[in-house]
């Protein structure tokens, strides 16, 4: 009986599987697509970049380095609020 509980196992498992793909699907069928979607990677660059620079000026004790640290996550901070680029505007 060891194999055969197996089996049912095995299915079980892979129908929960199959069940959590077709509604993650069905949810990103039905999430309204982001407006500008070059601006929303931008943003999320954005984001990660300061997230990584956050980590790095929680961790730095030299005084240069936390200055430099601070003013990259302002001027990010910056451009995440200033919002979608305007024409002629790099």
């Amino acid at each position: 009986m060891g194999d055969a509980g197996e089996g049912l196992v095995d299915n079980e498992a892979r129908l929960a599987e199959r069940q959590e793909e077709l509604e993650r699907a069905r949810r990103e069928r039905n999430a309204p697509a982001p407006a500008d979607p070059a601006r929303s990677a931008e943003l999320e660059s954005l984001r990660l970049a300061r997230v990584e620079l956050q980590r790095q000026l929680d961790t730095t004790s030299h005084d240069a380095r936390r200055a430099m640290l601070t003013r990259a996550i302002a001027e990010l901070d910056r451009r995440i609020a200033d919002g979608p680029p305007r024409a002629g505007r790099t």
